[in-house]
């Protein structure tokens, strides 16, 4: 994916300002930002939720800003989006709102009358279980946990077949024990479907924690993007501005899995000085 000047106005706000950056390999990106920094505007715009005022996000050689229509909806389906509100059907069950992923092959008509092939099922419960969720399958969604519909909402999110999920602000409401399994939930999805996810996180440890590369925005505009271990508390306060305490409490975080990043880190570095 390769993202070039990129802006979006809403009236004379500039909330997305020139932004270029490019996804050449599968990674895991945290965006990191204060309220009204642009993070959420700019998965909505790579999503199509969204319209760009201009620029240009090349995915395969094609620009998705051009696609309309059918083209457009496909493009949405194979970049998954998930919301910090969850946004599953209350009153559904949990393995239908997990179906209702592949309401863009099926049909709204056929899912209404939850007409799923045992294929689907399946697929679904395969899914559920993968993410500690499959003996909720028959509960209605609205009994469940924060943290609970959330995971609910990435089984949902990977019904689609994407080749890419984008999270905007997916623990914010969240407890530090519930925030913990959605992130390691979107950490084991990249490591093992190798996809891009690309994460709006609040808070820095999170980000540093659970990402391979982590991009700053202030005002709307890119003014880090590199490695976590890069980013300098100096810059971060920067980022974060009046919201930096905040941004700078310590998470609940998988000690086994900062331990795999830096043995990874070190391999790495030890082959760029073979």
């Amino acid at each position: 994916m390769i993202i070039k000047k990129v802006n979006k106005f809403f009236g004379d706000n500039h909330a997305v300002k020139n932004v270029s950056f490019e996804v050449n390999k599968p990674q895991m990106i945290g965006i990191i930002g204060r309220s009204g920094a642009g993070k959420s505007t700019l998965l909505r715009i790579i999503n199509r939720l969204t319209d760009a005022t201009d620029g240009s996000i090349e995915i395969e050689g094609q620009n998705i800003l051009d696609l309309k229509s059918k083209e457009k909806r496909s493009w949405q389906r194979n970049c998954a989006m998930i919301f910090q509100q969850f946004n599953l059907v209350p009153r559904l069950d949990v393995l239908t709102n997990v179906i209702l992923g592949r309401l863009n092959y099926q049909g709204s008509f056929r899912a209404s009358l939850k007409m799923f092939s045992r294929d689907e099922r399946a697929d679904a419960l395969i899914l559920l279980n993968n993410l500690g969720m499959a003996n909720t399958a028959l509960q209605r969604a609205e009994t469940l946990s924060g943290g609970q519909q959330q995971r609910v909402a990435i089984c949902r999110a990977l019904m689609q077949n994407p080749k890419m999920i984008l999270a905007d602000e997916p623990i914010a409401s969240l407890d530090p024990m519930n925030a913990r399994m959605v992130m390691e939930s979107l950490r084991k999805i990249h490591d093992e479907k190798n996809l891009t996810v690309i994460s709006n996180l609040h808070t820095l440890d999170t980000a540093k924690t659970y990402c391979d590369r982590i991009i700053g925005m202030k005002d709307g505009e890119i003014v880090f993007d590199d490695l976590p271990e890069k980013l300098s508390d100096k810059l971060a306060r920067e980022i974060y501005g009046a919201e930096a305490d905040e941004a700078f409490e310590p998470q609940v975080t998988s000690t086994e899995l900062k331990t795999k990043k830096k043995i990874n880190g070190d391999v790495e570095k030890e082959f760029a000085t073979a």
